[in-house]
């Protein structure tokens, strides 16, 4: 087991879970690190890395549905359910996210 493996997260309220619509996602900064954050219409949440491994695209502003996330920049797309992509490139960090009580709760 590795060092990176031994981390342990921390939890972090970064807003609240109106001020992401549904269909979309926005960026926050969680302990630091920045994220996106995703409400898909089937009212699933997800978080990713803020900014596209390829090139530094603002994922919060990508297309999404509920199997990929597309960057704008380069229509690179990633899997929610293990951050791979589907283009051969470098995944994508996930992070833990969940409701509590309207509150977004995303672990780093």
């Amino acid at each position: 087991m590795s060092l990176t493996e031994l981390r342990t997260s921390t939890a972090y309220t970064v807003g609240r879970v109106e001020e992401v619509p549904p269909g979309e996602g926005r960026a926050f900064v969680a302990g630091g690190v920045q994220v996106a954050v995703f409400r898909l219409r089937d009212g699933s949440l997800h978080a990713t890395q803020a900014a596209c491994p390829h090139a530094g695209g603002p994922l919060a502003d990508g297309q999404t549905d509920v199997d990929v996330l597309v960057c704008p920049l380069h229509l690179y797309a990633y899997r929610w359910s293990d951050g791979a992509s589907t283009s051969g490139t470098a995944p994508v960090r996930l992070y833990p996210v969940r409701d509590v009580d309207g509150d977004l709760v995303v672990e780093v």
